[in-house]
């Protein structure tokens, strides 16, 4: 049976090479300290699961120290790859189209798979369906790939290296932050967030509750980078105990609108690195926060799109 940490091992593989490619580069400033950093990141990828909680803990630490010391700032990057000579749009394009197919296969047709001696994959993983289909998604897509275009062995790797230099620990900060959602619901946050709530707000009205807690999903996500992170937060403290509990609104509602509020935040806070400073250094824009200046107003307006929304259909069926 498949098991999310096979998927994982994947990744782990990936930049266990990347670590490697910088190590051997002589010419790469701070490469020890570089690929100390991507082989922590292949040690947790690998081995996370078996290591007990406090070394993921020390692993995190230790990898946020490499950061914050400069380990991936003025990076040299691998040597530009030879041009490919022309190359058809099929040529260009289906390996690419692959990954995505792959990831809905997936998640459409394998959470059910059979085997004779029982599932493919895990069933207590959700998300592994999704995951195994773009994980086979990519790795055919590599093969298809060095199939057309005949590129060197070494180049994927290679690749992937450019590619994590470019964007540097921007990278992975997603996964931190939502590992500190988790934290910070384990902790109790969210009936501080409760408790603060009832202090400033009138908890008596709903639809002063359903701002809140539109308006706070937006505001934790700009603090925590990632709306996923925010939403059991927000969820605890205000959706589940006062809209839900006291004036019976619609959960799928609240959740639905509740989770598109956190996008906004999202919009705004450059925490959420994966999609407004990792654009900017892909694109090498001037204006490292370029992406954010744009989409502000954007944010905004959607945001009251959002309360006026949460405030008419959460309580439709009251």
């Amino acid at each position: 049976m498949i098991r999310l940490e096979h998927v994982y091992a994947l990744a782990g593989l990936l930049f266990a090479g990347v670590a490697l490619a910088i190590a051997f580069d002589r010419e790469e400033p701070r490469r020890l300290r570089a690929a100390s950093f991507y082989a922590l990141i292949s040690v947790s990828f690998l081995f996370g699961g078996q290591l007990p909680a406090a070394a993921n803990g020390a692993l995190a630490v230790v990898l946020a120290l490499l950061a914050a010391s400069g380990a991936l700032d003025r990076s040299k990057g691998p040597a530009p790859a030879a041009p490919a000579g022309e190359v058809s749009a099929v040529r260009l394009f289906a390996p690419a189209l692959i990954i995505p197919v792959g990831a809905l296969a997936g998640g459409l047709f394998l959470a059910k798979a059979q085997l004779t001696s029982g599932p493919l994959l895990d069933p207590a993983s959700k998300s592994l369906p999704t995951l195994f289909g773009l994980a086979v998604g990519v790795l055919v897509a590599l093969v298809l790939a060095q199939s057309l275009l005949r590129r060197p062995v070494n180049e994927p790797v290679q690749a992937a290296r450019g590619l994590m230099q470019l964007v540097g620990w921007a990278a992975f900060l997603p996964q931190m932050l939502a590992a500190l959602g988790a934290v910070f619901t384990l902790s109790g946050v969210g009936d501080a967030v409760s408790a603060l709530t009832g202090r400033v707000i009138p908890v008596d009205n709903p639809y002063v509750v359903a701002t809140a807690y539109c308006l706070g999903m937006a505001i934790l996500t700009v603090l925590m980078g990632n709306a996923f992170a925010a939403f059991p937060v927000m969820t605890a403290g205000i959706g589940l105990p006062l809209i839900v509990g006291r004036f019976h609104g619609d959960p799928a509602v609240m959740g639905a609108i509740g989770m598109l509020s956190g996008f906004c935040g999202t919009l705004v806070t450059p925490l959420a690195a994966n999609f407004n400073l990792v654009p900017s250094a892909l694109l090498q824009l001037k204006d490292r926060y370029g992406v954010i200046r744009v989409q502000a107003a954007t944010a905004g307006v959607v945001l009251i799109g959002n309360i006026l929304l949460m405030c008419l259909l959460v309580y439709r069926n009251v």
